[in-house]
């Protein structure tokens, strides 16, 4: 029989790359999963209030990732109870269901971490869970997981600095980021614009002052023609209409679209808290963020010419074979990186 891999998903983003990732890993006997919820408190959460509805536990986040999957003839086992599992790959490692504990574990960085609060620090002081600083300061940092696959050296570093293990930690680029330069051929019909891509905070229970945002936009543009692609989880008609009452009468909005192609197209690039921005970087456009945009430029996603998915494949592959100890796999693992598809480029 073949193994079993588990991929754990959450966003359309996560949801995408753990299906790159499978792809490259026919061997294997692959399934998908949902982030479920794993003790009392966030079971209770999900069956007497709404509020798991705006996280990829549960509302539109799971019913759009799994009909990705569904889309995709991928095998779906919500909460991973139709199989015995050799390996679990997750996406986040701020709900690690009790019962995968002692399985073999990877974790995948998906893009943006956000920044650490006040209550980040109160959170981790206290032993608390992860998940009660309300966003992902500390995705990446809880050293639950066996490996670590991460988008670049800089990142490697910021999880290290906030708690886990650096011997767990492996360079190895994310799918869905490592090879920007792609969308530079594009069929996008306009260019030399003044992109603001938006972020879906107050979906997340967020503050953010809207109004103030798309004037602070306005005058960076100077004149200049705006275009707002704006975040798919966002209400639309809301966020058109705060455009339209605070922005110029040409201003472009987009709902749906690819935003890396209108991203390349671009002169300059405004952004919040959005993983977009490091398309920009990548691409040479002048980029704004409610980050430092120079610790952006230091934590940029490698860009290895698309290979990403084979690379954590590989890991994936070596770990799931091992007959040692779980704790004794990367002692003598050695991690060999495909080569970079065209020159010039950086790579693991």
């Amino acid at each position: 029989m073949r193994k079993k891999i588990l991929f754990i998903t959450g966003s359309i983003n996560q949801t995408s790359q753990m299906h790159q990732i499978s792809e490259q890993l026919g061997g294997y006997d692959c399934w998908f999963s949902q982030l479920f919820p794993d003790t009392p408190f966030l079971k209770g959460i999900m069956k007497y209030t709404r509020f798991a509805d705006r996280t990829v536990l549960a509302g539109h986040f799971r019913a759009k990732s799994e009909n990705y999957l569904q889309q995709h003839g991928l095998k779906i086992d919500y909460a991973g109870n139709k199989n015995k599992y050799d390996l679990v790959v997750y996406c986040s490692d701020m709900v690690i269901a009790n019962k995968f504990r002692h399985h073999k574990t990877i974790w995948v960085q998906e893009g943006m971490i956000d920044k650490r609060t006040l209550l980040t620090g109160v959170v981790k002081e206290l032993g608390l869970p992860p998940y009660f600083t309300a966003d992902t300061s500390l995705n990446g940092s809880t050293n639950i997981c066996d490996i670590y696959c991460t988008a670049s050296e800089g990142y490697k570093k910021h999880f290290a600095k906030n708690g886990t293990d650096p011997a767990k930690l492996i360079v190895t680029g994310i799918p869905n980021y490592d090879n920007q330069r792609q969308y530079l051929d594009n069929d996008f019909p306009y260019h030399n614009y003044i992109m603001v891509a938006t972020t879906a905070m107050r979906e997340t229970y967020r503050f953010e002052n809207r109004p103030a945002f798309i004037k602070s936009a306005v005058k960076i543009a100077d004149g200049r023609q705006l275009l707002f692609k704006l975040h798919p989880n966002e209400r639309f008609d809301r966020a058109e209409a705060e455009i339209r009452k605070c922005a110029p009468a040409d201003t472009l909005i987009y709902h749906n679209g690819n935003t890396s192609h209108m991203i390349a197209n671009c002169s300059e690039l405004i952004t919040q808290y959005s993983t977009v921005v490091y398309t920009g970087i990548v691409l040479g456009k002048k980029v704004h963020s409610y980050f430092d945009v120079e610790e952006l430029k230091r934590m940029a996603p490698l860009q290895n010419g698309g290979i990403s998915a084979k690379n954590i494949a590989q890991i994936c592959s070596s770990y799931i074979n091992f007959g040692g100890r779980k704790e004794d796999f990367l002692k003598g693992f050695t991690f060999q990186p495909k080569v970079a598809q065209y020159p010039g480029m950086q790579y693991a």
